[in-house]
């Protein structure tokens, strides 16, 4: 203990004989009372602690008058404890396969992935979102950040084994048969999955709902949870039974009525039947789930879930707070490794002033809510904190976005770069000398169907009816052939080929395009202007706006994350301004590092070593190929990663073998970071035996892709992991030997 006394804060308190120390490291405070038997100890013992000795002794001996205190500081404290590390694996839920699954997985098979977790010494166990997405009850609602609820649990989740058994025995044996095959597909089928729970929700309601409702744990759980449950369960009901989750176009209810939902809730009503059937399932949901949890914690197995940045247009929050949102806008990203063209995710933003009011209780419900269930969450673009990007309504793609908030620039400020600014620049630039670089064979067609000439010159604009993405997009509804294709992102990339975007709220205001360097317009200036453009764009992305968004942050993040106890884990990935490092930091927010996303732009691949403690480091994340499937993508890249990075000479193998993965997870263990969680396929990577023989079918998600259908599934099943001896001892070994493993 006297080791710990360096650099603390030290006073003596006569009037109840003993010393309190209170030790500061980074805003934690701990208190320790020490006895004067301790104090004259640590004096006799040549103080250790470091700390001046004739103040020492004088401390042990003060002589002091009544209520008299004596206060020796220092300015640091200094713990000589070894860092803690642990490791974990990463893998969605539905991606879980048992025995027992029902082909999908559900909130029972992670109490068998806890039990995994703990055989090879892994301390996390991290998720993907499981909120409900239900929409159209087709294959697109598999999507896990498209939810209708911030609180309800996606029904498919259920392990219906928990729930119960049914009586009918020939439905019962019919279900039996059906698990089994679904459970021996490869990959989920998520609209026969979800259509065969449903039929069983259905009968096991009419058999035991009655009595699960009069339940005194079921009223306990509606009477803390009514504030969300009501709303999703009428949202829900209302949804099928007018074929559409755009309550907008609902005949009833469009409009959200506090009162007349209540109504509509009471016992004696036509609609109580459809509409409690929703609370039971989600009931059963949060039992398993909260067993789940309670299982984990205790076997030392942190469960880590997901929160998304955005909500759906169409979902529970949007019909009944749509205060909260700005609903005439869209979500996404700027362009990054992920998407060239930025990503449009069709979420609303937050309208943050709103929010602001009321001290950000929305937010403060939902953190409030994860922690029932989870003791670590990751946040979803935690850039979105800071800023969002915000795209309209008539885009597609996400280059015709800007921040919001963010500091819009004059007529003026661009031209005190020494950059002329022309009204020209807000339309886009079409001209005959790339159209056939754009369009191939098909540039006839173009012009004859879809562009108009100007002048004599060679320009064209688009012609009235395809004048915006969405429009383009309408008439090509359908259309999946390849030549359409390509005529549609084509012209896509005609209607973002603009230098400047008017901003939003203020007239005679602009941003810069994003990515713009790339595109037609931009190569049409002369050097002189290219060079003044290039001066003001850096300095609108890169230095403008790092203080406003500091603050922004820090309005709504430190609220946020001390409202529970959780460790909190950000999504920093993308288009980082300069700030972002220092908020996190500050607030003890751990960072996501990825080698093949270095955020030091002087690096082709992150290195290891210099990883801040206070981060999660990982291979691959959902957004990504795995890591077998990144060494085959581009063999250049691959190349220099396995000369320079690992340090090998020669040829780089083409596929990356067992040996090789090996040693790249063994490298990420040794990192810096306080967390290393792998994926599930990084993990069987490293074993010739149990690695899944087809390494396409290990992508979970295609981020440029909008209609990615969420299906991967494990290739064996949790029973099998567990007889995985091979893989299984030899990641124990690199756990241990990496000092990621604390019992050790």
């Amino acid at each position: 203990m006297s080791d710990m006394i360096k650099g603390t804060m030290i006073s003596y308190r006569p009037d109840i004989k003993v010393l309190d120390a209170t030790i500061r490291d980074g805003g934690l405070v701990n208190n320790f009372e020490f006895t004067d038997d301790f104090v004259r100890k640590l004096y006799l013992t040549n103080l250790r602690a470091g700390v001046d000795i004739m103040e020492i002794g004088y401390l042990a001996d003060p002589e002091l008058k009544t209520n008299e205190t004596l206060v020796i500081s220092d300015r640091y404290a200094y713990f000589d404890i070894p860092a803690w590390k642990g490791a974990g694996i990463a893998i969605p839920v539905f991606s879980l396969k048992s025995e027992k699954s029902f082909g999908v997985g559900d909130f029972g098979d992670l109490k068998r992935m806890i039990d995994w977790a703990v055989s090879t010494h892994q301390k996390v166990i991290q998720i993907l979102p499981v909120n409900d997405t239900t929409m159209s009850h087709a294959w697109i609602d598999s999507y896990p950040y498209n939810s209708i609820s911030i609180y309800a649990f996606h029904p498919m989740y259920a392990d219906i084994k928990q729930m119960g058994t049914l009586k009918d025995k020939e439905a019962a044996s019919k279900f039996s048969k059906k698990q089994k095959e679904l459970n021996s597909l490869p990959a989920i089928d998520y609209e026969a999955v979800n259509q065969t729970k449903w039929e069983f929700f259905n009968l096991l309601f009419r058999q035991e709902g009655e009595k699960v409702l009069a339940s005194k744990g079921f009223k306990d759980f509606f009477e803390a949870n009514k504030e969300w449950l009501q709303p999703y369960a009428v949202f829900s009901y209302l949804r099928d039974a007018y074929k559409t989750p755009n309550f907008r176009k609902w005949p009833r209810h469009s409009v959200y009525n506090a009162e007349d939902i209540e109504k509509m809730c009471q016992p004696e009503t036509v609609d109580y039947p459809h509409i409690s059937l929703y609370y039971y399932i989600q009931y059963h949901l949060h039992l398993q789930l909260l067993s789940a949890t309670e299982y984990a914690r205790q076997h030392g197995v942190v469960l880590k879930g997901d929160i998304p940045i955005g909500i759906s247009r169409n979902s529970v929050e949007a019909w009944t707070e749509p205060h909260y949102f700005n609903l005439n806008g869209q979500a996404g990203a700027p362009p990054d490794d992920f998407s060239i063209n930025g990503q449009n995710w069709g979420f609303p933003t937050y309208n943050w002033d709103v929010m602001e009011k009321d001290g950000y209780r929305w937010w403060m419900k939902r953190f409030q809510k994860m922690a029932e269930y989870f003791d670590a969450y990751r946040i979803d673009h935690i850039l979105g904190f800071f800023r969002i990007w915000e795209i309209p309504m008539h885009a597609v793609h996400g280059l015709l976005g800007q921040f919001d908030p963010s500091l819009p620039m004059s007529r003026e400020e661009i031209e005190s770069y020494g950059f002329t600014f022309r009204d020209e620049y807000l339309l886009p630039s079409i001209h005959e000398s790339f159209l056939g670089q754009l369009f191939g064979p098909h540039t006839n067609l173009v012009k004859q169907d879809f562009l108009q000439l100007v002048d004599d010159s060679g320009t064209y604009q688009m012609k009235p009816g395809f004048e915006t993405q969405r429009e383009v997009e309408q008439f090509f509804a359908g259309r999946n052939d390849e030549d359409s294709i390509w005529i549609r992102e084509g012209l896509y990339s005609l209607i973002s080929n603009v230098l400047f975007v008017a901003d939003k709220k203020e007239e005679g205001k602009f941003h810069p395009r994003i990515g713009v360097q790339r595109d037609f317009v931009f190569r049409l200036l002369n050097e002189e202007e290219k060079n003044a453009f290039n001066k003001l764009y850096d300095q609108y992305y890169y230095h403008r706006h790092n203080e406003f968004w500091y603050q922004q942050a820090m309005k709504k993040l430190p609220q946020l994350t001390q409202s529970t106890r959780m460790l909190v884990c950000g999504e920093d990935l993308g288009m980082i301004p300069a700030c972002v490092s220092s908020v996190m930091n500050d607030l003890r927010i751990l960072s996501l590092e990825i080698q093949r996303m270095p955020k030091n732009p002087m690096y082709e691949f992150g290195h290891l070593n210099e990883y801040p403690y206070r981060s999660v480091c990982t291979i691959s994340t959902h957004d990504m190929s795995t890591l077998r499937g990144w060494w085959e993508e581009d063999y250049q890249q691959t190349q220099r990663y396995y000369n320079a990075t690992l340090g090998h000479y020669g040829a780089a193998p083409t596929t990356a073998t067992p040996e090789l993965c090996e040693e790249i997870v063994r490298n990420h263990l040794n990192s810096n970071s306080i967390l290393c969680i792998l994926s599930f396929q990084d993990w069987l990577s490293i074993d010739e035996k149990w690695r899944n023989p087809n390494v396409t079918e290990e992508r979970i998600n295609v981020p440029s892709n909008p209609r990615n259908y969420w299906r991967y599934r494990m290739h064996l099943t949790l029973e099998q992991l567990m007889k995985a001896k091979t893989l299984n001892d030899k990641i124990c070994e690199l756990i241990k030997n990496t000092g990621r493993d604390p019992n050790k």
